[in-house]
């Protein structure tokens, strides 16, 4: 764990967050975005490396085997189980220095001018949603996973 950093903190139970784990083994982490208490566009998964390593280069073997299963487990579910018509997937690492992915679903009748990651925020008429809607998205996907 390294001080300070925020996604250690979650993974030390250190601080609240919105919904619940959606999967979790000895490498990763997967669980909802939270935006402190705004509304969430829902369908924004996180991936976290458990480890405290900042880029996709610092993984192990095992942890990049890891890593890339679950993030096609997780957007097989979004698609199958929320119904998204497509996963924007990235890794960014300059505000939080500690591997993540972010997976962001687009649902059908997403107007054109919303595609992208962070544009489906700025629609609205968009699926954002409270924390229980959340909980409820996170439990979907965490059954359609487990049933697979």
């Amino acid at each position: 764990m390294s001080e300070g950093c925020f996604i250690c903190n979650k993974h030390a139970r250190n601080i609240e967050l919105a919904g619940v784990t959606i999967y979790e083994d000895e490498f990763v982490y997967v669980g909802h975005m939270d935006r402190n208490g705004k509304p969430n566009y829902l369908g924004h998964i996180m991936i976290d490396l458990k480890r405290h390593a900042p880029t996709l280069a610092e993984m192990t073997m095992e942890e990049a085997v890891a890593f890339g299963m679950i993030m096609a487990k997780v957007s097989k579910a979004l698609k199958e189980s929320e119904n998204a018509e497509h996963i924007y997937s990235f890794v960014a690492g300059d505000a939080v220095p500690h591997l993540h992915m972010h997976l962001v679903a687009r649902y059908p009748n997403t107007p054109k001018e919303y595609w992208g990651p962070w544009d489906v925020y700025d629609w609205e008429g968009g699926p954002m949603g409270d924390n229980n809607e959340v909980i409820s998205l996170c439990n979907r996907i965490k059954v359609y996973m487990e049933n697979d």
